[in-house]
């Protein structure tokens, strides 16, 4: 039996007797969750949107082809970028399958996998957990392998207050094409030494930062069915070419071949 409104209250997942559930709820632009944890494990997924996820130990931007596996306890705060549906699987620890990550993991979401949430979403709270509706909840644990879909979109965070406000700048605009001088300018230190908060909080360079905050801000736009062309544009690159090579350096193939992966 599938109930028609849906609680959008995560504590009434939580404190539900059944070993799992799906919440669907929409957030708007800007949209900020607050930092706070679960008891239960929370496997995240946003069909529409881009979700930013920020943990005390990393940021992850999740476009509507992946979701984020949460487990019990973290601490982490979830923003809208643009309007998200979301949809969260809630886990009761002891029904969280042996092999599920201890620390936040990105995993691809396949069609099957995708259809599954969507029709949990549907499913009551209260449900017969040894009937259909119980099934089609478990299928979505049984559903992910870890070897195969897990993947990496995930960004350290900064704990420098100085680089955090540089980070922060381009997560909400990431085409902007000020130099590592000028942000430095912006933030009162010298370029030598933002260069060196990048390479010692991030282990990567500035340029390889930003390139990679690109790519993900892309992923949503591609997915939606926005041109290469103008999505290179937006993002700061001269020419879709320059963009797609670093997109298949981050993403291991070109923008076109992810969408017809995907």
């Amino acid at each position: 039996m599938t109930s028609p409104a849906k609680s959008t209250h995560r504590a009434d997942y939580e404190n539900a007797p059944a070993a799992l559930g799906v919440m669907p709820k929409t957030y708007p632009d800007g949209w900020d969750t607050g930092r706070h944890s679960h008891d239960r494990g929370q496997l995240v997924y946003a069909p529409v949107g881009l979700m930013e996820l920020a943990t005390a130990d990393g940021l992850w931007l999740i476009p509507p082809q992946h979701a984020l596996w949460i487990p019990p306890h973290t601490q982490h705060a979830m923003r809208a970028r643009g309007t998200v549906s979301m949809q969260s699987l809630y886990v009761r620890a002891d029904a969280i399958p042996a092999g599920f990550p201890r620390k936040p993991q990105t995993l691809r979401v396949s069609p099957f996998l995708r259809e599954l949430i969507g029709r949990a979403s549907t499913i009551a709270i209260a449900h017969d957990e040894d009937g259909h509706e119980g099934r089609v909840l478990s299928l979505i644990l049984g559903e992910i392998d870890w070897a195969r879909d897990a993947v990496e979109l995930g960004l350290m965070s900064a704990r420098d207050a100085r680089l955090s406000r540089v980070c922060n700048a381009l997560l909400e605009r990431p085409g902007d094409a000020r130099s590592l001088a000028e942000w430095a300018r912006e933030v009162h230190v010298s370029e030598r030494t933002l260069a060196r908060l990048f390479r010692q909080e991030f282990g990567v360079t500035f340029i390889g930062w930003r390139q990679q905050v690109r790519v993900l801000a892309a992923l949503p736009r591609l997915a939606s069915g926005e041109g290469i062309t103008a999505i290179a544009l937006e993002l700061g690159y001269e020419t879709p070419g320059a963009f797609t090579h670093v997109f298949r350096r981050f993403m291991g193939v070109p923008p076109s071949k992810y969408l017809r992966q995907r």
